[in-house]
């Protein structure tokens, strides 16, 4: 059993509309031993994980797992290995419930698909499971790595739990979280530790623990100065102990003296306890206890001792939301065990962790708890009496070992003004308010008391987890804080997927958007936008374009292209698009990453529909697409049509529907919008320059894509108009897609088409071009992937050899596993084969030179098509050809004469590698090959 391939989904996927690790396993011989067959494997495995017991499986019920291993010969490994990193995960503190094993593209071979939360958690899981299957399993039935002879697997749980536990977000931002998910708000994890943005685009905000994008800096610093935090809140009147600050040990005994012992001392900076030292009442602790504090803080603060139990009060945007008694870290005898024991017992509390990993954290046996036992007399082995209290620090922070007891409902409204006071004096939107008292419900005017800290970014466990009492929603009124009723927290989201036509739809839909006044984010072939200018450059139609553009606070509107690629390697990347749209399904790519047939394929391309919550529009031209509709829970399905007479969309519109089709009049064909009855005549297509006055039927196809989605998302019908009226087929605007020149005295039309069936579409261009004009020659530039299919690349060239009159074959500029000339080759077999004269087929496996070539050919009047690769290199060689502007190639034309056949002189018009193009004495232009060999 080995792993052939690990897939980390972000975001829906083939698989769950949530995040997913699918593993690829090959059980090699085990595929004829399942788990009951082996020996000792079932008794093995639930030794070593007990509580795989607990899984339903398909029985629903516990124990559900542990028949499907024993009974009827067990269950195949694949799926034990499912629920092995499923479980290795639940006990590492990460609930997680969610898998599926499914047979892969061979005998033996197994997707192993299971749900999780942090990625390296979740490998981490599926590596450790397959490690123990190993230990369990005769190495006569293994194939691939063998487990280590000494390998331990409570060991190694052990390291997975403390990977977990580090990688995990703290109880305050976890907590935050859960309440942003209970409004429907997102999130995006923004580092490996607690920076979470909130809401997407321009409506976001973010957190860092309990520090807000609305915390003011100015709040954060005062609330570190612990002097000038204590000045301000003296200045109010408001009860604080003295305080004088001191950088001598010298000069913070004789603070001691004038404020009278005892005294604390402690850090002027420093937080969650450290270095604090409390009750100090002779020259020498008070010597000591700064020793210990300068370690945390050049400064040192001494001031008098408050008498009364240490309560937070947990102010949030002006209202006290949670007050809580906390106890310091303290043991309680038995009369039989030791401290060291007693220690122990209360860190085997589950609830105990290290740090801020779980709700209550563990004691420790360092200088602060040496120094209270010396003080008490006592040592780390000494028995206490039953029922005798010893505390083990001197401060009460939960992160010290403490607890905490909820007292919300017992505060007097007195100390309950105090706190919301000292929280709006330092400047601080979520504020922990440090007050000791006697008795909380008592007002600090009668019984005294005072504050002695107000906390920037004040940890919220102690509130949702408390040792005692009541839990308390500390988290909800921080996002309510951030968005307040109504306020909105997301931004449209458009993805657009198909196979043909996505970069132009999703440029069509960006330009509609952009001229209705948003500030868009669009991602696609080659780049991420913002507000229409390229960030990133590069093929970004996967989840993390998808991120880049939702983590941007400007962008108002999100039009995403999303491609096959990206949503088999990794997903969406975001929770779902509020409209999507699929334009259709064709053959491409087939035969990768295990998608070889259109159905699969159209399973692919259906994820960002299933996703999709507002609306998803659909080619009802598409059998596949239009299958689709089955799987959406989006609230509104729109069907586009080029077919006015289409049964389905009539009856869809006839019932209320929404739709947009085309009608023919006396000018054209018109793009019309139906809904509720409604009939919307949009815009003529001729007028939408991007249709090439309506001869370019895709481009029709994409506008009335663009105008449905467009529509879904509200925008006004005149912006939608306005949209497609000014978008065209530059290069500006859409490189790749349909540019055409004419300034060579012939058209020059540039494609990225790169499957049949967008060299279709293109073909079918310019054979209507062609009818509507006096054009010389028609010219195709064909190419091909190297990656598709023999019979893709076939069908490229015969559909091209119903349109042009002279091909030039070449290949794209990376051979994808191809020879160099294996590409335009069989394109030329094929023209041959469907009766293409040897003479009108020029093989030129270079992009440059075989343009280069074809713009030589070319006369006043032809038509050339050019499929491109590298569609900027081709524009520009394109449009600066003749010596117009900037050589794009080393290889510049050169003038020279040959002799012909007949020994005359013959003007050589240009020579490119493997080609000249001559021209005849009475003005023809003719094609003369070279070969190596002459």
């Amino acid at each position: 059993m080995k792993v052939r391939d690990t897939r980390v989904y972000q975001g829906p996927n083939l698989y769950a509309n949530f995040r997913v690790i699918r593993m690829t396993v090959d059980l090699g011989p085990l595929e004829a031993y399942p788990s009951a067959k082996i020996p000792g494997f079932v008794d093995g495995l639930l030794g070593a994980m007990p509580t795989l017991a607990e899984h339903g499986c398909s029985y629903g019920e516990p124990g559900g797992f542990v028949r499907r291993l024993q009974e009827d010969g067990g269950t195949w490994l694949g799926h034990v290995f499912e629920h092995v990193a499923l479980e290795l995960q639940n006990l590492a503190g990460v609930q997680v419930s969610f898998g599926k094993t499914r047979g892969a593209d061979a005998p033996g071979v197994y997707h192993v698909v299971y749900e999780y939360q942090e990625p390296q958690v979740g490998r981490e899981a599926g590596e450790l499971a397959l490690h123990l299957l190993r230990s369990l399993v005769p190495s006569e039935l293994w194939i691939g790595e063998t487990t280590d002879e000494e390998f331990d697997f409570l060991e190694e749980l052990e390291h997975l739990i403390r990977r977990a536990q580090r990688r995990a977000f703290g109880p305050s931002t976890a907590s935050l979280i859960r309440a942003a998910e209970a409004r429907d708000i997102p999130w995006l994890r923004l580092n490996q530790y607690s920076l979470v943005q909130f809401g997407h685009g321009k409506h976001q905000r973010r957190i860092q623990a309990t520090i807000t994008s609305e915390t003011r800096h100015i709040g954060v610093s005062i609330a570190s100065d612990k002097e000038e935090t204590r000045q301000i809140l003296h200045d109010l009147g408001l009860p604080v102990p003295e305080q004088m600050l001191v950088y001598g040990t010298g000069r913070a005994v004789r603070a001691a003296r004038r404020i009278g012992y005892p005294v604390v001392v402690k850090p002027l900076d420093a937080n969650h306890g450290r270095g604090v030292s409390i009750g100090m009442d002779s020259d020498e602790a008070v010597a000591a206890a700064f020793e210990q504090a300068r370690k945390h803080s050049r400064g040192v603060l001494v001031e008098s001792f408050l008498k009364g139990f240490d309560h937070r009060m947990l102010v949030i945007n002006g209202e006290l939301v949670a007050a809580s008694k906390r106890v310091p870290g303290h043991v309680v005898g038995d009369g039989k065990q030791t401290i060291a024991q007693l220690i122990e017992e209360v860190n085997s509390d589950p609830r105990r962790g290290i740090g801020h990993e779980k709700v209550l954290t563990r004691l420790e046996l360092d200088h602060q708890a040496e120094r209270l036992m010396r003080r008490g007399g006592v040592t780390e082995d000494v028995v206490l009496p039953a029922g005798q209290v010893f505390y083990l620090r001197s401060t009460a922070n939960l992160s010290t070992g403490g607890t905490a007891v909820d007292v919300t409902d017992i505060v007097h409204p007195d100390n309950r003004e105090m706190a919301v006071r000292a929280a709006v004096a330092i400047g601080l939107d979520v504020a922990g308010v440090d007050f000791l008292t006697d008795d909380i419900s008592t007002s600090w005017m009668d019984s005294g008391g005072g504050i002695c800290e107000v906390n920037a970014a004040p940890g919220f466990r102690m509130h949702v987890a408390p040792s005692e009492g009541t839990p308390r929603d500390a988290a909800g009124p921080v996002i309510d804080m951030l968005f307040p009723q109504e306020a909105p927290s997301r931004i449209p989201i458009a993805a657009v997927t198909g196979t043909n036509g996505k970069t132009t739809t999703t440029r069509m839909l960006a330009h509609i958007h952009k001229l209705a006044g948003e500030t868009v984010g669009m991602s696609s072939t080659d780049g991420v936008y913002v507000d229409g200018t390229r960030t990133v450059i590069g093929d970004m139609t996967g989840p993390m374009a998808a991120q880049m553009v939702l983590r941007d606070p400007r962008v108002s509107v999100a039009v995403l292209e999303t491609a096959r690629g990206g949503l088999l390697r990794a997903g969406m990347g975001y929770s779902g698009p509020n409209v999507a749209c699929c334009l259709n399904v064709a053959a491409d790519h087939l035969g990768l990453r295990g998608i070889d047939t259109l159905e699969q394929l159209a399973a692919v391309k259906r994820i960002p529909i299933e996703a999709a919550k507002d609306a998803v529009v659909l080619n009802a031209d598409d059998p596949l697409v239009l299958s689709m509709s089955a799987y959406t829970n989006a609230s509104k399905v729109v069907y586009v049509t080029t077919d006015p007479r289409h049964e389905l969309v009539r009856e869809h519109i006839r019932a209320g529907g929404c739709a947009v089709s085309l009608e023919s009049g006396v000018n054209g064909e018109m793009i019309v919008i139906y809904e509720g009855g409604s009939h919307m005549p949009l815009l003529w297509t001729h007028l939408i320059p991007a249709t090439l006055e309506g001869k370019a039927a895709h481009n029709v196809q994409n506008a009335m894509f663009a105008a449905a989605m467009a529509f879904c998302m509200d925008v006004r019908l005149e912006d939608i108009r306005l949209g497609l009226r000014t978008f065209d087929t530059s290069f500006f605007q859409a490189p790749g897609r349909l540019n055409v020149f004419d300034e060579l005295g012939f058209k020059v039309i540039l494609d990225y088409g790169h499957n049949p069936a967008a060299v279709s579409a293109m073909c079918d261009l310019v054979d209507a071009i062609a009818d509507g004009g006096n054009f010389g020659r028609k010219i195709g530039v064909i190419a091909a992937p190297g990656d598709r299919r023999d019979e893709d690349v076939r069908a490229i060239a015969k559909r091209a050899a119903k349109t042009f009159d002279v091909f030039f074959c070449k290949r794209d500029d990376r051979l994808r596993g191809r020879g160099k000339a294996e590409i335009p080759e069989l394109l030329a077999a094929t023209l041959r084969d469907c009766g293409v004269d040897d003479d009108a087929i020029m093989v030129i496996p270079d992009e440059r030179e075989a343009l280069g070539a074809a713009l030589a050919f070319a006369e006043a009047g032809d038509l050339m098509l050019a499929f491109g690769d590298d569609v900027t290199r081709c524009w520009k060689q394109i449009i600066y050809y003749g010596g117009r502007g900037p050589a794009v190639s080393s290889r510049e034309p050169v003038n020279d004469t040959l002799v012909d056949d007949a020994g005359a002189d013959v003007p050589l018009v240009t020579m490119w590698q493997g080609v000249e193009v001559l021209r005849d004495a009475d003005g023809g232009v003719r094609l003369a090959r070279q070969d190596d060999n002459d």
